[in-house]
């Protein structure tokens, strides 16, 4: 049997990935988490082969969840099954480690393929997946980013780079309402970002995290 925690803040759309998956064979479900901090506790405790990720949720999102999971669990797979495909939250939750990707208009036999493929070492990647992150490796588009002189820049202590993106527009003095209409992104989950980049750099307030910012060339 596969293990399986399922990790989804909306409880009919975690209660309904739990009931489809107890219908496919070879799967046992053995949490149910409603944010990142819940599933990284539920796979400390269970060691599931696999996580099914959710990225846009309160408290620790998806993709810093994957990361935390895959560092201190490196046995348990992570497969994100999300809403989005769009490169904001494809790449980063691949950069994190997840080795799955699929949107929530998957079926069962695609999240069970998904599932088999991560837990044998390969990729669980929709198609549709597979094709976006074939065309940015085509056009060069993953790198973490470039000076101006062309070189790839290495984004400092651990920051994503939608975490260096907030920052930006936090040194820039946007509020987390502007920052979240430019975004296109929750409120919450833009508070997500700042309370991970603010951990991550050991900043107490937007006043440092502006001087974080600027002394990293981060605007």
């Amino acid at each position: 049997m596969t293990r399986v925690v399922v990790a989804d803040d909306q409880t009919v759309v975690r209660e309904g990935i739990v009931m489809l998956l107890g219908l496919l064979p070879g799967i046992e479900v053995v949490g149910a988490a409603a944010d990142g901090e819940e599933a990284v506790r539920l796979v400390a405790e269970q060691r599931p082969d696999v996580v099914l990720m959710d990225l846009r949720m309160p408290r620790c999102d998806g993709v810093e969840a994957t990361r935390r999971i895959r560092s201190e669990h490196p046995g348990t797979q992570v497969v994100v099954l999300t809403t989005y495909a769009d490169d904001d939250d494809l790449f980063p939750a691949l950069q994190a480690g997840a080795r799955g990707y699929l949107t929530k208009d998957a079926g069962g036999d695609e999240i069970a393929k998904a599932i088999a493929d991560v837990t044998a070492g390969g990729a669980g990647l929709s198609p549709a997946v597979q094709s976006r992150v074939l065309d940015a490796l085509s056009s060069g588009s993953l790198s973490a980013g470039r000076r101006d002189d062309g070189t790839p820049q290495q984004l400092p202590d651990g920051l994503t780079s939608r975490e260096a993106e907030v920052l930006a527009l936090v040194a820039d003095g946007l509020s987390n309402a502007e920052i979240a209409a430019r975004l296109h992104v929750s409120m919450a989950t833009v508070k997500t970002h700042i309370n991970n980049l603010f951990a991550k750099t050991g900043v107490r307030d937007r006043a440092q995290a502006v001087g974080y910012a600027y002394r990293h060339g981060i605007t």
